[in-house]
């Protein structure tokens, strides 16, 4: 995995106390090129199988290419069938199928954290506060979400 590592602050400086001290500035070395979920897994909140789950349903949302475009594609059309008899489009659509289903496995109320963390790389404290849940929340419900993810794709 290849590494992109910057100082981030963690509290920002904020005004002058009535002693006239200002409040200590602390910061963290982040690693950017690390998932949400790659650090979770890196730190022992997530095991081998929710992690290959997580990974896989990414995996699946890339190839189908639900992220947003910001431009137009200039690939020229060709369908080549690959090793596995499928017609690129055909590997998307198949893709976008495993996706709806894992997300439609996960259930209703999970499938807005496991988006968020696993697709759109949010931090859980920024997923948290998007979805107005109390903090330290999410680790448990994406934990949920992730195991039945595992089971829809047959993760032992």
């Amino acid at each position: 995995m290849q590494r992109h590592l910057v100082e981030r602050e963690l509290t920002p400086e904020g005004p002058r106390r009535a002693s006239g001290v200002s409040r200590k500035r602390r910061s963290v070395t982040v690693n950017l090129a690390e998932s949400p979920l790659g650090w979770l897994h890196a730190h022992g909140h997530l095991d081998e199988r929710l992690f290959d789950a997580g990974e896989r349903l990414r995996s699946d949302y890339e190839q189908a290419q639900l992220g947003p475009s910001v431009t137009m594609r200039w690939e020229p059309v060709r369908v080549r069938e690959t090793s596995l008899g499928l017609a690129p489009t055909e590997r998307q659509i198949a893709a976008r199928q495993r996706f709806d289903g894992a997300l439609a496995a996960a259930g209703k109320g999970l499938q807005d954290i496991l988006w968020r963390v696993v697709c759109a790389c949010e931090t859980l404290p920024a997923a948290e506060k998007a979805l107005q849940w109390p903090s330290r929340s999410g680790k448990l419900v994406l934990k949920l979400a992730l195991d039945r993810v595992a089971d829809f794709y047959r993760i032992g």
